[in-house]
């Protein structure tokens, strides 16, 4: 059975005028239920998790700033939301949802987290919407738990995984693979194990051909154990945040591929849904409820 992580915490509330688009954390269940690709019993609530998890990724001091709520105010408005108590315990309970995801893909194949793919989140700060980076606690989960030896982090968002490179620039256990717009945030950019800057306006054909040429190769030389997805649907032309010209279909196409590479190989995949800014949020929803029907159809 394909399982998602999700929670009520995730449609965090935010001021008035907000860019950051939270009620697609809700809304996206609810398609899902109501178009019959899943039903109640494909998802779980995921709590909040122990402490050793965040802190074997994150500098302690860091997180302790957060959860006292004594992080200095020029730290805090870095990440981009409001600091609060609730904040907090959502960014805690998403990681716990990558981690329980991450154990379910080793045992189905497959699993998703409706939120994560908070990417931005360094070792020892937060940026850009991200205060705990959610694939890294995982991964390292899975490795201190002798649960995977070798991950293949595969970052699809529109922006540069950042933060993840930076977490496991000294860790060749962890290969970090981000595909991003060039002139994107991050404007400097950290060094993953493997960047591809794309340029503006990028297309379907050029995105897919640069990805299936590549994605192939990564696992052959790597020989991951894991990989964790990180889906963004910001690559799409319509979105607000992001500078490439992707199709809803060819974002669709390659979710496809990345599923379909991941059951070929028989390696087992975690993804959390990552960003996605279109005005229209029918367009979001829409984008990341594909990654799910795929993940059904292929896998199920």
């Amino acid at each position: 059975m394909l399982k998602i992580a999700y929670h009520p915490i995730y449609k965090h509330p935010l001021p008035d005028g907000h860019r950051f688009p939270m009620e697609k954390y809700e809304l996206l269940p609810q398609q899902l239920i109501h178009e019959g690709t899943c039903s109640k019993n494909n998802f779980f609530e995921p709590e909040k998790t122990n402490d050793k998890y965040i802190v074997a990724v994150h500098e302690p001091d860091y997180y302790y700033d957060l959860v006292n709520l004594t992080l200095e105010q020029r730290a805090a408005r870095k990440i981009g939301f409001p600091l609060s108590r609730t904040l907090v315990d959502r960014e805690v309970i998403i990681a716990d949802g990558t981690i329980k995801a991450s154990e379910f893909a080793l045992k189905y194949g497959i699993a998703m987290n409706i939120a994560g793919g908070t990417h931005h989140a360094y070792t020892n700060r937060g940026e850009a919407f991200c205060l705990l980076n959610d694939q890294a606690i995982g991964a390292r989960y899975l490795q201190q738990n002798n649960l995977a030896k070798k991950i293949l982090i595969v970052d699809l968002d529109v922006h540069q995984g950042n933060g993840t490179a930076e977490i496991f620039q000294n860790d060749e256990s962890v290969f970090t693979f981000s595909m991003h717009g060039k002139s994107n945030y991050p404007f400097k950019k950290e060094q993953s194990d493997l960047d591809i800057a794309l340029e503006n306006d990028t297309s379907d054909d050029i995105y897919l051909n640069i990805l299936k040429a590549t994605l192939p190769r990564l696992i052959d030389e790597q020989q991951p154990d894991f990989i964790y997805y990180l889906s963004g649907v910001d690559v799409i032309a319509s979105d607000k945040l992001g500078k490439l010209a992707m199709s809803i279909g060819g974002c669709k196409e390659r979710d496809h591929y990345v599923l379909q590479t991941c059951k070929n190989l028989n390696i087992p995949v975690m993804c959390s849904m990552g960003g996605g800014y279109s005005p229209n949020i029918k367009t979001i929803v829409e984008a990341h409820s594909n990654t799910y029907r795929l993940a059904q159809d292929i896998f199920f």
